[in-house]
């Protein structure tokens, strides 16, 4: 009989290594920037 698998991800070596300076330096485009603050203010305008 199968067994259950838990969900996760496992990083090891180069590519935990990239994970982690990805998570602590995280910079964002103007682009992106522009894209996050009109969400905001579309739900700031029309909340649920």
């Amino acid at each position: 009989m199968a067994k259950p698998t838990g969900l996760g991800m496992i990083l090891d070596g180069a590519d935990a290594v990239e994970f982690w300076k990805n998570e602590e330096d995280a910079t964002f485009t103007d682009e992106q920037m522009e894209f996050y603050n009109k969400a905001r203010r579309v739900y700031k305008e029309h909340p649920f």
